[in-house]
């Protein structure tokens, strides 16, 4: 989404205003005029005071995110402005009855089967809106947090077969990547393929949430073929104490996890603090394939050395 600048945003309130003003005087002069039957007037008015009070509720909750988000962080000021946007949301919805004289009380008691109708049918948006309400104030995330949405309204299609040996054994099926922002209806993930992902507020208050920060410490398993000609004892001898180097790298165990008729694969699990798996991984491999092949270099060169 477009981010516009304070100044931007002020001259659209402006902008509004101004619309707004000048309708409601052309309504007026209509009316005076007899084009428009004098009863309808006040539902008019009603009307671009509702759909004004909205838009300028917007522009300033946006006004609030920009300015208070150098000050208190981008998350507090994103909670600021949903309070904002809710409160002048309330704030239209009241004036609107309050312009066609019609109570909050009245119109509630009077609802009835439109009012049962209408829950129904918007029952959706409501759970959205309170959705979002709950998560403002119980706050399992926060803007700026890397997270992972795991729930069953977007399952993934997982394989239902053992996965091969260079493939992760286990699958989380959800998406993953950063919150930009949390609004009345829904929260937005900047996902690491790239893509901005809005989700319903009212499937993050049931989903679970992995959180991902620079403090995390995971299990990385990084999985590797080596040759029956290399002895597993001396491989691990080699490469353990050359990726206990790799920063972040709190912890190696290195283990035989199967073999083929030709081969072994050995499974190197590392306990890192990593938001990433991939980095790590990535390290691993290359150091893997730079010790395997010096040790390879290295019996090819004592068999040469004993013939």
């Amino acid at each position: 989404m477009k981010r516009f600048s304070e100044r931007q945003l002020i001259g659209l309130i402006l902008t509004v205003i101004i619309s707004a003003v000048v309708i409601g005087l052309a309504i007026f002069t209509l009316a005076n005029l007899k084009v428009i039957p004098a009863n309808y007037t006040l539902y008019f008015y009603a009307t671009i005071w509702f759909v004004g009070a909205v838009l300028i509720a917007y522009l300033i909750s946006e006004i609030v995110k920009n300015r208070l988000g150098n000050f208190i962080g981008a998350s507090n000021a994103t909670s600021i402005a949903f309070i904002t946007r809710l409160l002048g949301y309330i704030i239209a919805f009241i004036g609107f009855f309050l312009l066609v004289h019609v109570s909050i009380g009245a119109a509630l008691a009077a609802g009835g089967f439109a009012g049962l109708v209408l829950g129904l049918a918007s029952q959706t948006v409501l759970s959205n809106i309170f959705g979002g309400i709950m998560l403002l104030f119980s706050r399992p995330y926060k803007v700026g947090d890397r997270i992972t949405i795991s729930t069953w309204q977007y399952g993934l299609i997982a394989p239902t077969y053992p996965p091969k040996f260079f493939s992760n054994d286990f699958l989380i099926p959800g998406y993953t990547g950063v919150v930009t922002d949390i609004s009345l209806l829904y929260t937005t993930i900047y996902t690491d393929d790239k893509v901005p992902v809005k989700i319903p507020n009212s499937i993050m208050v049931q989903a679970a949430i992995f959180i991902h920060n620079s403090e995390e410490v995971r299990k990385i398993r990084s999985k590797y073929e080596v040759s029956k000609d290399l002895d597993p004892e001396t491989v691990i001898k080699e490469l353990k104490p050359k990726i206990e180097r790799i920063e972040g790298v709190l912890e190696v165990d290195i283990k035989v996890l199967e073999t083929t008729f030709t081969t072994y694969i050995l499974g190197i699990d590392t306990l890192a603090k990593s938001i990433f798996e991939e980095p790590i991984r990535d390290q691993v491999l290359r150091i893997t394939m730079k010790t395997i092949k010096e040790l390879q270099i290295g019996n090819g060169q004592k068999q040469l050395a004993k013939s």
